[in-house]
């Protein structure tokens, strides 16, 4: 059997043997832990006569495993059970059993990611189903030897039937899968600049994903580097939450001759199980999703650690966790002097402008480019992914900037570069294709101002949000305070309502008294009252008049209207007071900036600078538009009558 899309297909023709017992969507559960084992079966064929051997003399300690481990050689994984897939078969009865004793007897990793699979209970499903031996006499004439399917060649066979197993559902897709070619634009934007290191002989990276899902982009990653230099390595490491999908990450490692024990189960926010940093960093976190459930750990790091933790600079709101992957991965960036790091993040539209000025998302956002951390962000076509037409965008970071890139951040319109899909896949309808790729890598790599590519200085995407006030204006009325009062029953209630309004009879304010002065005289007569509701009581006093005086404190200073205040959002560039002056003061002449209640906030509003005006079509181009629809109704309406 040659080539990898052979392979493919005699395993995708052993999936439909599953037709009618298992839905599509759950073939994936049988077929590829079966991969796995067959693959590992015929891995370990050379090395098990010396394991057995070492489990007959050394099997009764307490821990024979380094033991063992010594016996498999280089594999780093072994098996101590006698049978193998052609002996299953033996005892076509009792399959099932003997599956499961096999399965058991790999060693403790490799046995851990196959539990992983909880391929226990399609034993059970593929037993009563009287499918058991047929599917396991399909993968015992398999051969996956090495020396005839190597670890690059079985690389491409397990991604092949992840993605197709992926596509036979909407939601599988979704969770588990990355369009290819959304990856590959990924990785080679990561990559750009820095091809002629990677082609050094010998030399050594790492790259790290931390929502690594199937390893889907820690393969391509790996597949670049091995394509751009075959003396180079490129060590791999993620985290997982979703436990079948941390089997097939880690199986895929294993598959390839990788050190699968880079790969961690558990939730990286929550959990992070990899104490070290690395050269490179790509994910694709979860859209949209909520983390309540790990809230309180996540708060008390940021409330115990601050920055010296990974969650110092904010946290975004609660139902979009998307923000803490990428502080997760800046924490693992290099130091500078030990060459800096390059992340490659997709997020959608919410962490480019959600939240105002001083939010969590705004502090998160000012840090990364206050820190001269953001390289650029590129925008995709919509419909690109399996389970939802959103927009999204690619985020470049790194602390290793070139010189002309240095306090800039480039954004990137890449949103047209697509071919529709032969065939839609759930809500993906568009691609990317392979000459889009390269175009647009060309435009991050030449850093130039087109139509598609912008240049900004950093302080481009920061802005102050200023509360511009303006006085309160009163008059003095007595006459008609009894009538406001009245209006106050529900919030003051009526036994004080009665009590004032026989204060009001006692009231001698001269009517030409100034604000201050009948204030005074009306807080003498009042009863006490909380200040909320004395102020209430005032204000049916003193109502406010747009023509009336400035309400002033006791340092001279005019009080301000709540109901007359604003807030403008002001370019970091542009002087606060030139703006005032400018855009304010000659609609309010008297309005004032409150400067103890700026904040400094960012946004990237990426769509606004490439937005391109189309003027509307004339009047005559309509009027001849629907006198042409007029005409078609009639020459049907002709038809149907005629």
């Amino acid at each position: 059997m040659e080539g990898h899309g052979q392979l493919v297909a005699y395993i995708w023709a052993v999936a439909d043997l599953l037709r009618g017992d298992y839905k599509q969507s759950e073939y994936g559960r049988v077929i590829l832990p079966l991969t796995v084992l067959r693959r590992l079966d015929c891995v370990l064929e050379a090395t098990k006569p010396a394991v057995l051997e070492a489990v007959q003399r050394h099997g009764h300690r307490t821990n024979p495993d380094p033991i063992l481990r010594r016996a498999a050689g280089d594999l780093g994984f072994y098996n101590t059970s006698k049978l193998d897939f052609r002996r299953l078969l033996d005892d076509p009865q009792q399959i099932a059993g003997s599956l499961r004793e096999y399965v058991a007897a790999f060693s403790p990793g490799a046995f851990e990611t196959l539990q992983k699979f909880n391929f226990d209970e399609h034993i059970t499903r593929l037993d009563e189903a009287d499918l058991i031996y047929l599917v396991i006499g399909k993968f015992a004439d398999l051969d996956l030897h090495p020396d005839v399917v190597s670890n690059q060649q079985m690389g491409y066979v397990f991604e092949e039937l992840i993605r197709r197993f992926s596509e036979q559902s909407n939601e599988t897709a979704g969770h588990h899968f990355t369009p290819r070619e959304v990856i590959r634009l990924m990785v080679d934007l990561l990559f750009a600049g820095d091809e002629s290191q990677l082609r050094t002989k010998g030399i050594v990276k790492t790259v790290y994903d931390p929502a690594c899902g199937t390893g889907g982009m820690l393969s391509i990653a790996e597949e670049y580097l091995r394509e751009l230099n075959p003396d180079g390595q490129l060590a791999v490491f993620g985290q997982e939450l979703n436990a079948e999908s941390y089997a097939i990450c880690r199986s895929d490692m294993m598959l390839k001759g990788q050190h699968a024990q880079n790969i961690a189960f558990g939730n990286t926010l929550s959990n992070d199980q990899h104490d070290r940093r690395f050269d490179y960093m790509l994910s694709n976190p979860p859209f949209g999703v909520e983390w309540k459930k790990i809230e309180a750990r996540v708060r008390d790091e940021r409330d115990t650690r601050g920055h010296d933790g990974r969650f110092g600079a904010g946290l975004p709101r609660i139902n979009d966790g998307s923000f803490l992957f990428l502080q997760h991965m800046i924490s693992k960036m290099k130091p500078v002097d030990e060459g800096g790091s390059r992340i490659a993040i997709v997020f959608n539209g919410s962490p480019l402008f959600t939240g105002a000025a001083g939010s969590g998302e705004s502090e998160i956002r000012r840090w990364i480019i206050e820190n001269d951390w953001l390289d650029a962000v590129v925008a995709l076509p919509d419909q690109l992914f399996y389970n939802t037409g959103i927009s999204t965008y690619i985020w470049i970071v790194t602390n290793a900037k070139a010189p002309e890139r240095r306090g800039r951040v480039q954004l990137i319109d890449a949103r047209e570069q697509w071919e529709k899909m032969p065939k839609s896949l759930g809500e993906k309808r568009k691609r990317i294709p392979e000459a889009a790729i390269a175009e647009v890598t060309r435009w991050y790599e030449d850093f130039e101002e087109t139509e598609t590519s912008k240049v900004f200085d950093n302080e481009a995407f920061g802005f102050r949000r200023v509360t511009v006030e303006r006085p309160l204006r009163v008059r003095v009325d007595v006459a008609g305070a009894g009538e406001r009062l009245d209006a106050l029953n529900g919030k003051l209630g009526e036994d004080v309502v009665a009590a004032l309004r026989d204060a009001v009879g006692r009231l001698d304010v001269p009517a030409d008294a100034s604000i201050a002065d009948a204030t005074a005289r009306i807080t003498k007569v009042l009863p006490k009252l909380p200040a909320a509701k004395r102020m209430l009581v005032l204000s049916a006093f003193l109502p406010r008049d747009p023509d009336g005086a400035v309400v002033v404190n006791s340092k001279g200073r005019p009080e301000p209207d709540p109901d007359l205040r604003d807030q403008e959002s002001i370019p970091l560039a542009e002087n606060v007071q030139d703006y005032i002056a400018r855009e304010v003061l000659p609609h309010a002449p008297h309005a004032w900036v409150d400067d103890a209640k700026t904040v400094v906030g960012y946004e990237i509003p990426l769509t606004r600078y490439f937005y391109k005006y189309v003027s509307p079509r004339t009047l005559e181009e309509i009027d001849a538009e629907i006198d042409d629809v007029e005409q078609e109704i009639l020459r049907l309406l002709a038809e149907v009558r005629g």
